[in-house]
């Protein structure tokens, strides 16, 4: 039950070409040719800062999506240009109904020092497309197309930033260890032709590339091709589409393998419900590879010459791991805690942990010296069917205060979810709130994947 799940998101947008050729490219502004933009990498998804409108906001870089979508939870009809909006409705993932949005046009957008006028965006009304509690930190939108067609991409994990360059003056230096990959397109979309080994046997597919998909690898099961499942999975909630929630099945494949990059026991989704359907009209699609198999390599997306290029960096060896406690957690709001400006250390009375004020103290009561801060609320939203936390009676609804001793307004949304993906067998103490009283919990992680 990874969080990244939330993030696989295909927004089938129906749009034109003849909408995107009336819109100008991006340029870059003082005569530059290329710009580095630092990104934060948050559950495999690069964030990178965005202007609209004179209005700084953070997108995520989506390679799935054909249109800049802007989330209305920040108000967003009040960023975009109002004199040129008009209501449609949208069809994506999930079970749910069509979604109603906002399309308008002639928008000022900068990414860097790179900007665009007369840019299309879409704002979507759909609550469940507020990121920010599921990934911990402010999300106002997605971009993608607009951004490769019109530059060479370097996309550098390790150091996280991107790097925007000029087709025309990308200098072409020999790189060693790299490979080249054909890139084919459907609705402005990238797709590569990979293989898959399962159950011993190689079967090739064809892959969308998307750098919004948390997940490894979706595939879309299909018996005559021998892409299905194994006996060995776990039923899971998937996440949230467009159109509402998404469920399939969890397992793993033998090897994923691109080019001569083998990446052995990977992770995969086996998605179902009739809102796939619409994903497998697309011709011989199979599936989508994800941003926790890209963030494995250096990529370079070259979408005018229609490649794009792969060199390993230190993620490629990394173990595929998931959550293993069956807890969804979310950062709802706030929770008040207490900072004691006193404490015991060793014997002697300290103010801020490391002055020693022992001599200047009274019989005074330190426990009532203190004061009131707010920490994140880590709320569990959602609890897998007979997993270790669920058998051992966490509930929906809980606010998580301590894992395994330490109080989690230490850590950030990803740092608590990471603590759950430890090996199998793992000793978990858990501590929450629930109505106002502490409970405290313990349990193993079980790795249901063999």
């Amino acid at each position: 039950m990874k969080r990244s799940k939330f993030i696989l998101v295909v927004l089938a947008l129906l749009v034109g070409l003849n909408l995107q050729s009336q819109e100008q490219g991006f340029q870059f502004q003082n005569g530059k040719t290329s710009d580095k933009i630092h990104f934060q990498l948050i559950n495999n998804l690069i964030v990178i800062p965005v202007v609209i409108n004179g209005m700084p906001l953070s997108f995520i870089l989506d390679s799935g999506v054909t249109k800049p979508i802007l989330f209305d939870n920040l108000n967003g009809l009040e960023v975009l240009n109002l004199e040129k909006k008009e209501t449609i409705f949208l069809k994506g993932l999930g079970e749910g109904l069509l979604v109603q949005a906002a399309k308008s046009t002639q928008n000022k957008i900068e990414v860097g020092n790179a900007i665009k006028y007369q840019q299309t965006i879409f704002a979507i009304f759909n609550g469940s497309m507020d990121y920010a509690p599921k990934l911990g930190v402010p999300i106002h939108g997605i971009i993608g197309y607009d951004i490769f067609k019109d530059f060479i991409v370097d996309i550098n994990y390790r150091a996280k930033h991107i790097k925007l360059t000029k087709p025309q003056s990308k200098n072409k230096k020999p790189c060693r260890k790299c490979e080249k990959i054909p890139l084919e397109f459907h609705n402005s979309k990238p797709y590569i032709t990979a293989e898959v080994s399962i159950d011993n046997k190689q079967i090739p597919i064809k892959m969308l590339l998307d750098t919004g998909a948390s997940d490894a690898l979706w595939l879309f099961e299909d018996a005559s091709q021998d892409i299905v499942s194994t006996d060995n999975y776990f039923d899971d909630f998937l996440g949230y589409g467009l159109s509402g929630e998404l469920y399939g099945k969890r397992s793993k494949v033998e090897a994923l393998i691109i080019n001569s990059f083998v990446l052995n026991e990977s992770l995969v989704a086996f998605p179902f419900g009739e809102s796939i359907e619409t994903l497998k009209k697309i011709k011989d699609r199979n599936g989508t590879i994800g941003a926790e198999i890209l963030k494995r390599f250096h990529v370079t997306f070259n979408y005018q010459e229609s490649y794009m290029i792969l060199k390993k960096n230190a993620n490629f060896n990394n173990q595929f791991s998931y959550n293993k406690s069956g807890i969804d957690i979310e950062q709802r709001g706030v929770r008040l805690i207490k900072n004691y400006y006193y404490q015991i250390n060793n014997g002697r009375l300290t103010y801020g942990g490391t002055t020693d004020v022992t001599k200047f103290i009274t019989n005074s009561d330190s426990r009532s010296d203190y004061r009131l801060n707010v920490a994140p609320a880590f709320e569990i939203v959602n609890l897998r069917p007979n997993s270790p936390a669920q058998l051992i009676g966490l509930q929906m609804g809980d606010i998580i205060l301590e894992v395994n001793g330490a109080d989690v307004k230490k850590y950030s949304l990803q740092e608590v979810v990471q603590l759950f993906k430890g090996k199998d067998g793992k000793k978990m103490t858990i501590k929450v709130e629930r109505n106002g009283k502490p409970f405290l919990y313990k349990f193993q992680l079980k790795n249901l994947l063999n």
